[in-house]
């Protein structure tokens, strides 16, 4: 166990927005988002009532994994600026009551990574993993170093190397955890940390957190690695938050992470949780998932109950300890406009997002219900399967109408993704000016939850209708039902509240409660006080 449980203060009542700094704002008319542009909209953050913002790895890198493949951790990638452009960043956020996270990758760099081309000529180098023999998996060396590296993603993306937790005589590169070249890249994670979090930010998601110690059953040395980590961070900078990519909240956070994501992936259930959830199958789609109807979609075929009984488990073995984090969407998974899912079907599963004792993050241009946009090419590495292209999920902020959407002064055909083509596609000025919009739901909703600590991470939840609307009573005094489906749904209330009490909407839309019966129009939520 680590020396703090479970971390700062803040990160308890965070409402997290994850920013693609690619297609977010360009501020320098390149057609490539950049610090700068992120800058400019801070307002929209603070007025929609975000504090604290995620950035995907911004660093050095010949960007052949949109940014995954670094070359420099200490220096910022040129397209989103200077190492003083992110500190002012880092800066007027914090004066906004906005905290910046950072992408740390830290199981792979890039092949051009300064460690890996010294590696590439010398065979006494041992930060990556490297065979004298061609095995599975392994590519071949680049260069005049005999041999193969073994990638953790992509094949430009060798793995650095942090030891095995199984040992053979027939595979000499299996080096113990503790050998030289793992220490000095668990050496190497804490100063790039530092020197982050010296100048400002507030922490990191970490990219594939649990990728790190190789033929490691049960994650056990990888567990003991982000521990003494996390050690050192409560030491050293006790306001930081850890947030890791796991996606098995349970194991993250006893492995010292301060919260984890249920994510599309993860546990021996492959992200079923998450995908029960939002997965339509129209967007982001691997060939080997199994999976029925998912719960937020029109018909009514799914059913909450897969991530009901997912949630509790894992809120059961974190309780007290750290947070689970359920996002809208991220840059490798589908957007929730996504198929047959519209802007005008959302608001019900973000009601969910906002009343259930997660941390609630949503993805950019979620808050105005941006889509999926299907038929891209390969951006960056983003084609990932025949049914898995990450670019519809990348696609630029849309702020105003026209045919740039506000993103950049450059012409689209300089964009680093296009725009949503759709006349009709949503835009935060637009929305601005109208109350009855998704962007004003969103901000209704994260004001309720601030409001009303009882519907945060920290009140009990009680599910009294687990079907067609899902209704759920939060620290045993607000009253909670979405409908995420086109027809309506009516629950007793004697089965809703179970104890007769008078209600006092809070947030409604579409659901009232009319003598003994809670009844839910199609796409409709209500949020109600009990008396």
């Amino acid at each position: 166990m680590t020396s703090t449980r479970p971390g700062p203060d803040w990160l308890a009542d965070a409402v997290l927005y994850q920013i693609y700094p690619q297609t977010f704002a360009d501020s320098d008319g390149d057609g490539i988002g950049d610090f700068a542009g992120i800058a400019e909209h801070l307002d929209h953050l603070s007025w929609l009532g975000v504090d604290t913002v995620w950035l995907n790895p911004c660093f050095a890198s010949p960007f052949r994994d949109a940014g995954y493949d670094v070359t420099d951790y200490l220096t910022p990638a040129p397209r989103y600026g200077r190492t003083e452009d992110l500190v002012a960043l880092v800066e007027a956020a914090r004066r906004k009551g906005i905290r910046i996270l950072l992408d740390l990758v830290a199981g792979h760099t890039s092949d051009r990574h300064p460690w890996f081309l010294a590696a590439a000529e010398d065979r006494a180098d041992h930060r990556y993993i490297w065979s004298d023999r061609q095995a599975d998996g392994f590519v071949a060396s680049p260069g005049s170093r005999p041999g193969w590296y073994l990638p953790n993603f992509f094949d430009c993306q060798p793995a650095l190397n942090f030891g095995y937790a199984r040992g053979s005589s027939e595979e000499p590169w299996r080096q113990p955890v503790d050998a030289e070249g793992p220490r000095a890249n668990r050496a190497a994670l804490r100063g790039i940390m530092a020197h982050w979090l010296d100048l400002g930010v507030s922490g990191f998601r970490v990219d594939m957190a649990y990728s790190l110690v190789k033929d490691d059953p049960g994650r056990v040395e990888t567990a003991k690695l982000w521990t003494e980590l996390r050690d050192w961070l409560d030491r050293a900078h006790p306001r930081a938050a850890l947030l890791a990519e796991w996606g098995e909240p349970a194991a993250a956070v006893s492995a010292g992470f301060h919260a984890d994501f249920f994510l599309h992936f993860g546990g021996n259930d492959h992200g079923l949780p998450l995908r029960s959830l939002w997965n339509n199958g129209g967007g982001t789609v691997e060939e080997f998932w199994q999976q029925g109807p998912c719960y937020f979609e029109a018909e009514g075929r799914g059913t909450p109950q897969t991530f009901l009984d997912a949630w509790r488990s894992a809120a059961e073995l974190t309780d007290g300890d750290g947070y689970i984090v359920l996002p809208t969407a991220n840059h490798d998974f589908s957007r929730l406009a996504t198929g047959p899912r519209s802007g005008e079907q959302l608001a019900p599963a973000l009601a969910f997002l906002f009343t259930w004792p997660t941390l609630p993050a949503v993805y950019y241009g979620d808050e105005i219900g941006m889509r999926y946009l299907p038929g891209l090419p390969d951006v960056e590495g983003s084609v990932l399967g025949p049914r898995y292209n990450r670019a519809g999920s990348r696609t630029p902020m849309q702020w105003v109408p026209g045919p740039s959407a506000g993103f950049s002064a450059a012409t689209p055909d300089r964009f680093y993704l296009p725009v949503d083509p759709d006349p009709r596609r949503p835009d935060v000025l637009s929305q601005r000016a109208d109350p009855t919009s998704l962007l004003h739901t969103v901000r209704r909703l994260i004001s309720l939850r601030r409001a009303h600590p009882g519907l945060g991470t920290a009140g009990g939840v009680e599910v009294r209708h687990a079907g067609y609307p899902l209704v759920y009573v939060r620290s045993g005094r607000y009253l909670v039902a979405v409908n995420p489906r086109r027809e309506p749904g009516v629950v007793r209330v004697a089965d809703g509240t179970g104890d007769g009490r008078p209600v006092r909407p809070l947030e409604v839309q579409g659901v009232r409660v009319v003598d003994e019966e809670l009844r839910a129009d199609g796409f409709s939520y209500g949020v109600f006080e009990l008396g």
